[in-house]
Formats: structure tokens, C-alpha cells, sequence
């Protein structure tokens, strides 16, 4: 499939509302959004031309663009056919999350270590109008849009560590958000999610990083189970509205420390 620009909806450029930035920069951030929303779709041929003709921008400042979206895995080039949105497979989504239940609970306990009391406050806020989104009944928007990465991403940068925040941030996350959109993926455990996204702020703003760690892990690691068990769903025949959802159990308030861990 090839991207008719001329229908697409993103804005095109304006060069005044960012000066810090160069033209690669924002056209850099606006494909990534058009191809995590899925408004470029998976698996769809990159036209550099129409894509320069559509933005008004040179083809070196769009191949400059390409080649960082490249980078973070969101296209791919192949030889004899170009560049493409990147067409990804369940098994790639669960390794993903495998790979963010030991980051994320790195970067959790380092958040509790070292993320500032205004940090705190924020991230606190932002659970308070999560709660407000969810009351409203607006949970599936929440878990499509940037609503339950955007906790995610404020830990991982709460963690003060440049290489785990590249990883996370500029990469995975962008990442499961092309996943959710590509497989039409909806949320069935979104108010315990929630719920332990307040455990775990808690847990970082009593400075407890061994808590902290070990509640982001648990949290991952049901996500994946939730999500696995979706994907077996969809993978029978199942269309995502007709998937009622795994029931996962809401945590319970730690009253005690994690396990130990053996030497």
C-alpha cells in the first residue's frame, strides 16, 4: 500500500511555533505520531516525493527525518523495494514487553531514588486526571492515546539514567503504541492498571526503590498477560470488539516488602 499524501490530515509545517527546531526535527515528530496513530498504516510504502511535495520540505531534511524513524525501528528499507511502515507481528509485541518489565522496574527504582519532590507532585497529578478521564468513562481513549505511556515515560525520566530513557522513551513506547493501533487492541484491565500506577507512585514517593521495582515488574508483567492473551483471541478468529478480556485481579496494598530475592 502506498500513503496518498494529498489525503492525509497532519498539519504541514509551520517554521514560526518552533525556532529551537530544525525541519527534520518536527517533520521527524509528526510522522512518528502519524505512524504510531496509525494514520500512515502499517506496512505502507514511504513516498519521499509526495512526502516533500505534502510538507514543503527539501529531500535531504526528509530522508534526515526517514532515517531516524528508521532508527527507532518505526519504517524499515529493504533492498529493490524502499522504505515501508514497519509491519509487526505478535511475537515481537510480547518480547517488547519482556524487555520492559527489567527496564521499567530499573527505571522505577531509580525514579524513587532520584526524582525530584516537584517530579513527584506532577507525576501525582497526572494520575489524578487519569482518574478523572476513567470516571468520565473515557478508559479506552486513555489506554490508545498517550494517556497510560505518558506515566511510563514520566518514570523513565524520573530515573535521571540518559541510556535507559533513550531506550524506553525514543523506542519502545513508540513501539506498543503502533502495536495497540495495528491490532486494534482495547484495554480490559485499565482500572486496575490504574490502580497500580498509584501503587506504584507511591511506592516513589516514600523513596522505597525495592518496592518500587518490584511493583513496576508485577505491573508489566500482568500487562503482558493481558495482552497475550488478546493476541491468542485475535489470532482465533475473534474480532477485537467481540474480546470481553482476561479478568485480572486488582492488587492489593503491599502490607510487607517484596520476596527477597536469592543471592
Amino acid at each position: 500500500m502506498t500513503v496518498d499524501t494529498s489525503t492525509m490530515t497532519l498539519a504541514a509545517l509551520d517554521l514560526e511555533d518552533a525556532p529551537s527546531l530544525t525541519i527534520a526535527d518536527r517533520l521527524f515528530d509528526q510522522l512518528r505520531q502519524a505512524i504510531v496513530e496509525g494514520e500512515i498504516p502499517a506496512g505502507s510504502k514511504i513516498s519521499e516525493p509526495a512526502l516533500a511535495a505534502r510538507y514543503g520540505v527539501s529531500r535531504g531534511s526528509l530522508r534526515e527525518a526517514l532515517q531516524r524513524l528508521e532508527a527507532i525501528k518505526l519504517i524499515e528499507r529493504r533492498a529493490n523495494v524502499g522504505a515501508r511502515v514497519v509491519q509487526l507481528s505478535s511475537t515481537e509485541l510480547l518480547e517488547i514487553y519482556s524487555v520492559r518489565e527489567g527496564l521499567e522496574a530499573m527505571a522505577a527504582r531509580l525514579a524513587a531514588e532520584r526524582m525530584s519532590d516537584a517530579g513527584i507532585a506532577e507525576l501525582k497529578a497526572l494520575l489524578e486526571r487519569h482518574r478523572q478521564e476513567l470516571a468520565h468513562e473515557d478508559w479506552q481513549r486513555y489506554f490508545q492515546q498517550e494517556g497510560d505511556l505518558d506515566f511510563h515515560f514520566r518514570i523513565a525520566r524520573g530515573s535521571g539514567n540518559r541510556r535507559l530513557i533513550e531506550i524506553l522513551c525514543n523506542d519502545l513506547y513508540h513501539l506498543t503504541r503502533l502495536y495497540r493501533c495495528q491490532f486494534g487492541m482495547k484495554s480490559h484491565r485499565t482500572r486496575e492498571a490504574l490502580r497500580e500506577h498509584e501503587l506504584i507512585v507511591e511506592a516513589i514517593a516514600a523513596r522505597d526503590g525495592e518496592l518500587a521495582e518490584w511493583l513496576m515488574r508485577r505491573h508489566i508483567r500482568a500487562s503482558r498477560q493481558a495482552t497475550e492473551q488478546q493476541l491468542a483471541l485475535i489470532t482465533a478468529g475473534h474480532p477485537p470488539s467481540a474480546i470481553n478480556g482476561p479478568r485480572v485481579r486488582r492488587p492489593r496494598r503491599p502490607t510487607t516488602r517484596p520476596p527477597a530475592t536469592p543471592n
